[in-house]
């Protein structure tokens, strides 16, 4: 992959806040890798900045992950795991991070952040799924799409079927509790293992907090349709209607995650 991802960006677009409030809307993208590294991380970078300068948000980027601590994490409205790879977090790391979700935090997953964290059953379901394989030869295929759901902010004024080329992929631990927004047909390319209903896109209420993530990463064009309105959306698409105040990041849950 060469390339990010305007189809991905444009859904997660939706998933980044507009100064829509008192409080300064800022997003933290981590996009640190233990394992296979992308080479479009740093043109998702950019387009993300540049989404920040276009609609009013803050974005901050890095790969350290020592900026996981509650009080750090409580600047953010949504942090994004731009094509995360591997074990990305140590354990006092992880906890922070489930505090900030339980605490009303937002996330959004792109590609390979189903590739991440395998051994942190809290983040699987976080993300909806995990990675489990490729087509293979070629990773990279073109395939049909079909949105199943135009109401979410996220697929508005989206066709009803997106042919595209990507690379996609199968999933394992899919969790019950995600609302598919996109699946891709598997009889419009060899390789899927997932059946008739193939996710791509999805969303779900998680754990105090809400979770977006798109598959969809190298598509090189997007919708004519887009709304330049999608990018004021991300309030309703991750974040309750009351901020949660930062000092609850700091008081443990006394749950593990939501059942």
């Amino acid at each position: 992959m060469q390339r990010l991802v305007p189809l991905a960006l444009l859904l997660a677009s939706t998933c980044i806040p507009v100064s829509a409030r008192s409080q300064e809307s800022r997003v933290l993208v981590f996009s640190k890798t233990a394992g296979f590294r992308h080479s479009s991380i740093g043109v998702g970078r950019a387009a993300i900045r540049k989404l920040g300068e276009e609609n009013g948000f803050s974005v901050d980027t890095t790969e350290d992950a020592s900026a996981f601590t509650s009080r750090n994490l409580a600047r953010y409205r949504a942090v994004v795991f731009l094509n995360t790879t591997g074990d990305v977090l140590n354990p006092a790391q992880q906890d922070d991070f489930e505090r900030y979700i339980q605490a009303g935090g937002g996330y959004v997953g792109i590609h390979s952040a189903t590739d991440t964290e395998y051994d942190w059953p809290w983040y699987g379901r976080l993300a909806g799924a995990w990675f489990k394989s490729h087509p293979n030869n070629p990773n990279v295929r073109k395939g049909t799409y079909r949105v199943l759901d135009k109401s979410h902010p996220s697929t508005e004024g989206f066709p009803d079927t997106l042919v595209r080329e990507d690379e996609f992929y199968n999933f394992k631990s899919i969790d019950p509790s995600i609302h598919v927004l996109i699946e891709i047909d598997e009889k419009s390319y060899e390789g899927g293992t997932n059946g008739d209903h193939h996710p791509m896109s999805w969303y779900h209420a998680f754990d105090g907090g809400r979770a977006w993530y798109t598959n969809i990463a190298t598509a090189s064009a997007a919708p004519s349709s887009r709304s330049r309105r999608s990018s004021s959306v991300f309030m309703s698409a991750l974040t309750p209607d009351t901020p949660s105040s930062p000092d609850s990041l700091f008081t443990r849950r006394s749950r593990p995650f939501a059942s």
